[in-house]
């Protein structure tokens, strides 16, 4: 598996799913929209940390130096 998940698209994707989960441990988002943007959240996470994107790789986008 190779990796395709540059620095700076990790620590965007990181970023994104802390406020994701700030969003939701304050209540400011519930229901069906919360549940969304935390699998979301999840995904962003797991790939930040194995450093790949299935969907980049359908694409072919690499954003890795």
């Amino acid at each position: 598996m190779l990796k395709n998940v540059g620095t700076l698209d990790k620590r965007i994707r990181i970023i994104v799913a802390l406020v994701i989960a700030i969003l939701y441990f304050t209540g400011l988002i519930s229901g069906t929209l919360a549940y969304v943007l935390i699998a979301v959240g999840a995904i962003l996470l797991i790939t930040s940390l194995v450093n790949f994107c299935p969907l980049y790789a359908l694409l072919r986008l690499n954003s890795k130096k």
